[in-house]
This record gives structure tokens, C-alpha cells and sequence, in this order.
């Protein structure tokens, strides 16, 4: 029986981000190293960008397609995705007219997919970035209209409940917003803020809307209101705990 693993990302095109998204891929790919391992996009700008820089990524349909000419019969799909939001939605439509293609086709879950999930995934941040005297640790989200979207409050709140209450969550194009979260650092007497991506790759809106010197970017509006900020970009694809958790959800595809 020919097996693979399909990986199954947004996909990006900046360099700081694309070592986060290896850095997963690589972690699943030696997870299951007997099965061929194969990556897949869904964006189909970043798919175009890329190919007119000269690489091809294949679409999932196209890759799924390729497998089952190449004769593979077992296909598990792992996704790098965090939540179950619109583009889990998207992978979902694109994958239903190829399921009945092999005789054996699993679906993993997003990196936030339950409660444990929340649990696991703060613990590990809490422990990735202690806190610190009167600096508040902020992480960036990509935010959804989504009901996934839940997600960002429902992580500040697991973050409460281990007492880590300098721990924000906000999103770039959800709610909470900045707006939302900001007066409440301000309320608990916080003087610096730590930036961090809530993102699995460090790429546009880490280095622009989070970090960048526009006026709007998230640094600059901290920096306006009064806090010393400092940024890290890397996302969250770049820790071998998250790595493990993604590993895991594969796992559970594969006994």
C-alpha cells in the first residue's frame, strides 16, 4: 500500500516566515518518515507570487490529484492551520471530491481544536516567554469573523486561569482588536509591552502591522500611548513545542 502525508499550509512568501512553515513541515515529514511527504497551499496569490519567482507549490487539489495518479492509497492530510476557521473550511470543500480517490483518507485537526488544545498551547507560550516585571505580553493574532474566532478571547482567559494575567491576546483582523485590549494594559499599570505573533509564520503581519515603523503598526500605537515596546519575530511554527503538538494531532491520524 502506497502511503503520504499531505501537509497543508496558507502558505507565505516572506523569508522570515518561510522558516517557521519549514520548520513544522520538517517536524511532520520525520514524524512519518515511511510515508512520501507532500506540501500543499491554499492561497492562490501566494501560490501565483511564487511561481512567478520560479517555484511551484502545488494547490491541494493538485497534489491530491498527483497522488492518486501516482497510485497512492492511503493519504493522511495534516494542516497547519491554528483554527477552525474560514480557510478549514475552504480545505474541507477542496478535499471532498478526492476522498473516495483512496482506499484509506484521514483529516487532522488545527493546532486550537479543544480546550486541551488551549490548555497545552498557552502552557507552552507561558513557558516560551516568562513574565516580567511591569511588561505586558501582548500576542498578535490574525482574528477571523469566524465563530472559530472565540479562540483569541477564550486564550486570554486560559492564560488568566494559569495566572498569567499580563498575558493579552489580541487580533489584526478580528476582536478583540488592539483597541479593546489596550486599556486594559494601560488599566493594570503596565509600562513595556513584549510583542509576539499568535501566528504560525512570522510574515506580513509580524513584520508590518505588529513590528513595522508605519504609524499604524501596532509597535508605533504602543509606543504613541506611552509603552516601551520591543518585538519578536518569530512565529509560532519556529518552537519545537508546537512542533510536537502538530506531530501529535498527526499521530492521532495515523493509529
Amino acid at each position: 500500500m502506497k502511503q503520504a502525508l499531505v501537509c497543508v499550509s496558507f502558505g507565505t512568501t516572506v523569508a522570515n516566515g518561510r522558516k517557521d512553515l519549514l520548520a513544522v513541515e520538517q517536524a511532520l515529514r520525520a514524524a512519518a518518515p515511511e510515508r512520501q511527504f507532500v506540501c500543499a497551499w491554499t492561497s492562490r496569490i501566494i501560490r501565483k507570487r511564487m511561481a512567478a519567482q520560479g517555484e511551484l507549490v502545488n494547490s491541494l487539489p493538485e497534489a491530491l490529484e498527483q497522488l492518486a495518479r501516482d497510485g497512492y492509497t492511503d493519504v493522511v492530510v495534516q494542516p497547519t492551520h491554528l483554527l477552525y476557521g474560514y480557510e478549514y473550511d475552504k480545505m474541507k470543500t477542496e478535499i471532498a471530491p478526492y476522498t473516495d480517490c483512496f482506499a484509506r483518507f484521514s483529516l487532522g485537526k488545527p493546532l486550537l481544536a479543544d480546550t486541551v488544545d488551549l490548555q497545552r498551547v498557552t502552557r507552552i507560550l507561558g513557558t516560551v516567554y516568562p513574565s516580567n516585571p511591569q511588561e505586558a505580553l501582548l500576542f498578535m493574532g490574525h482574528g477571523t469573523e469566524h465563530f472559530a474566532g472565540v479562540v483569541y478571547p477564550a486564550l486570554q482567559s486560559t492564560f488568566a486561569l494559569q495566572n498569567r494575567l499580563d498575558a493579552f491576546v489580541a487580533t489584526v483582523e478580528g476582536w478583540p482588536g488592539l483597541k479593546e485590549i489596550l486599556p486594559q494594559m494601560q488599566a493594570a499599570g503596565y509600562t513595556k509591552v513584549h510583542l509576539v505573533p499568535l501566528l504560525l509564520v512570522a510574515g506580513d503581519h509580524a513584520c508590518k502591522d505588529m513590528a513595522g515603523p508605519a504609524p499604524e503598526s501596532w509597535k508605533s500605537q504602543l509606543e504613541a500611548a506611552g509603552f516601551t515596546v520591543r518585538c519578536t519575530l518569530e512565529g509560532l511554527g519556529r518552537l519545537p513545542e508546537i512542533q510536537q503538538v502538530y506531530c501529535d494531532k498527526l499521530q492521532e491520524l495515523l493509529e
